[in-house]
């Protein structure tokens, strides 16, 4: 028995030198290939500090700049904004046998596009915002079957898209945008595609109906494509025609054309008169309630808008006339005048009567779920919103003013509450502060312009905690209410200049008729959470499903198809990659993941999908969803990256350090 435990003693300590010596061949094997591909750059100067020779790419915190790695070798390459070009040596990088994701957007590299496809388990491409040219070839991605994102946007690439790409079953994104492919778009049905960018390139013929869930602004910027996504009727096919027709059909055409010439001539003129008569009559519908009123009538403006996102504002003096049931009164509620009253809750910024709205100039911002809304601004310069609710008719005046009055009591740094409101039977008007930089929808959504650069992660950070920092302020205000918020999202949060959320249009539930199924028809966000919709349970965890979509939402910078107006089921996309150990991967690339940072925003990610877990038992507590975000910070300690992401099913999971 003892010379039995000798022998099984030094086999284990032989089996032991065995594995520590093919540990550190493989680690030397991808130290080899990537010395190799970093030598085949121009001005690799950003890799030269961390790629040292007999060194280990991935070493616990230690690992190379720009390497991802997954338990213990190389998984993809985030070279992003480095100034790097030169020739990419995919030879050194088919010894990398872990390498999922190559991510080298926003560099200088040009020439045709290099043979990524040799890689065939590649999943990820990101290589946007280069110089690549010429003509991809057909058969490009036939044997890439594992690719599930392709981003080669912003680039010189021309020729038909190729038809390769359309074959891939697992695809979820493809973003081809801003270059100079031509030819037409084939159809192709892949349940799996979430995000699609055509736009802006040469590409011609009708969009196949494969592609009607994506909206026009995936293939915008194309001439020659049509359809109804892009409201362009497509030219119908006709046969090629008779020669001995030829000639009168020339004869045709050109009376043709002499007749278009002359229609869209009226066209024009009609239209120009009416723009100018338009322009002319500038702001004056706006006087219709006004005059109205000095003649005693019963009569109340109706604004018409039409549904627009925050980011297409439009001015409109496109008010209808309506007859109504008015209440008589005066501003004050005492009254005369033949206007329905308008309750002043806050005179701080002055008092104003619904008159003094309505000869103001209006701008439509939009049409929610609870009704439209538009921005007036007063003779003395105060802008105001004027949200007009169809939705709110589930108590009388007294129970309304007192439910109105308890919201406006509220008083936080991350809420706005109503300057104003008129009470009807059949509708309501609420008067708000105008905030001038809008809603976090309209700057995730809305322009990529300077009010999306400006959020960056510490600012994205700080919209976080400001709304979680509010959120809690109401549950405790509110707390006899099921869901105390119940409207929690990205269009009902508005940004100060300063980056300040503002949470908005919340408390409103006790005032909503009850459906009898509140997941369908209800008009409220909170309403339509996985409880909500399979069992009709209203809870305050419904908040917290809400907070966790629009922190997903925040770090992602995807539009939510939880929002049933398109976009991307942000919530089992995050929750795959985490799960396949890619969190970063589903970052906003506007976003700089910084080292001291990368640990603190996946933290930020784990506790976003935690929240929004569909299972509302496993979902954290609003007090714990809270704390952990607080300990969020804009930048930590090196960690490793997470080794195991948990289905999620603990709550918020700590990230293993």
């Amino acid at each position: 028995m003892a010379f039995t435990s000798v022998i099984l003693r030094k086999l284990s300590s032989f089996l032991s030198i065995l594995l520590i010596l093919f540990s550190s061949t493989f680690a030397v094997t991808e130290t080899d290939a990537l010395l190799k591909f970093k030598n085949s750059l121009t001005n690799a100067s950003p890799l030269k500090s961390s790629w040292v020779p007999n060194s280990l790419p991935c070493n616990g915190q230690k690992t190379w700049t720009g390497i991802v790695c997954y338990g213990g070798s190389v998984s993809g390459l985030r070279f992003g904004g480095m100034g790097l070009s030169g020739t990419i040596d995919i030879d050194a990088l088919l010894e990398l046998r872990g390498l999922r994701t190559i991510g080298i957007a926003n560099n200088n590299f040009s020439d045709t596009l290099p043979q990524f496809n040799r890689i065939g388990a590649l999943r990820a491409m990101y290589l946007s915002g280069n110089q690549f040219s010429g003509v991809i070839p057909p058969d490009y991605f036939a044997k890439m079957d594992s690719l599930k994102k392709i981003w080669i946007s912003n680039n010189n690439l021309e020729g038909e898209i190729p038809p390769s790409v359309f074959q891939l079953s697992h695809l979820l994104e493809l973003h081809l945008e801003n270059n100079k492919f031509s030819g037409k778009i084939l159809s192709f049905n892949q349940p799996t595609l979430r995000s699609l960018n055509l736009s802006h390139n040469q590409l011609v013929g009708k969009i196949p109906d494969t592609l009607s869930k994506f909206n026009s602004t995936s293939f915008s910027g194309n001439a020659g494509l049509c359809g109804e996504k892009l409201s362009k009727a497509c030219p119908p096919e006709s046969p090629p025609p008779d020669p001995e027709d030829t000639k009168k059909d020339s004869i045709k055409t050109i009376a043709a054309v002499v007749t278009l010439a002359l229609m869209l001539l009226s066209v024009a003129i009609i239209l120009i008169i009416r723009w100018r008569r338009k322009k002319n009559k500038g702001s004056d519908d706006f006087n219709v309630l006004e005059n109205e009123s000095n003649n005693n009538s019963n009569r109340a403006a109706d604004v018409s808008v039409q549904i627009l996102p925050a980011s297409q504002k439009v001015e409109t003096t496109e008010f209808k006339r309506k007859n109504s049931s008015s209440r008589k009164g005066s501003h004050t509620g005492k009254g005369g005048g033949g206007i329905p009253e308008l309750i002043m809750l806050d005179d701080s910024k002055g008092v104003f009567r619904l008159p003094d709205l309505m000869k103001a100039a209006a701008e439509v911002l939009g049409n929610g779920s609870l009704g439209s809304s538009y921005k007036a601004v007063m003779a003395n310069g105060f802008a105001v919103v004027v949200k007009r609710m169809r939705e709110m008719n589930a108590l009388g005046k007294d129970c309304f003013d007192a439910e109105i009055k308890k919201i406006r009591s509220l008083k936080h740094t991350n809420i706005i509450t109503p300057l104003a409101y008129h009470y009807r039977k059949d509708e309501k008007l609420m008067i708000y502060e105008h905030i001038a930089k809008g809603s976090l929808l309209f700057v995730l959504h809305g322009d990529r312009g300077e009010s999306h650069a400006q959020v960056n992660w510490p600012s994205r950070l700080k919209i976080v905690k400001g709304i979680a920092k509010g959120l809690g302020y109401i549950h405790s205000e509110l707390a006899t209410l099921g869901a105390p918020h119940g409207n929690l999202k990205s269009s009902n949060i508005l940004l100060t200049q300063e980056n300040e959320p503002l949470l908005t249009d919340f408390g409103f539930s006790p005032m909503i008729n009850p459906r009898d199924n509140p997941a369908t028809s209800a008009p409220i966000f909170a309403y339509k959470s996985p409880e909500a919709a399979h069992l009709g349970r209203i809870t305050p965890k419904c908040d917290v499903y809400c907070l966790g979509l629009v922190i997903l939402e925040i770090l992602t910078g995807k539009f939510p198809s939880q929002y049933g107006k398109g976009g991307t089921d942000i919530i089992e996309w995050v929750q795959t990659s985490i799960a396949e150990g890619r969190g970063l991967e589903i970052l906003d690339p506007e976003i700089e993941v910084q080292k001291k940072s990368a640990g603190q925003i996946e933290k930020l990610i784990i506790i976003g999908a935690a929240c929004a877990e569909s299972n509302p038992d496993i979902r954290p507590e609003l007090g714990e969803a809270i704390s952990r975000i607080e300990e969020v910070q804009v930048e930590g300690p090196h960690q490793k990256s997470i080794e195991v992401f948990p289905s999620l099913r603990d709550g918020c999971p700590y990230v293993n350090s």
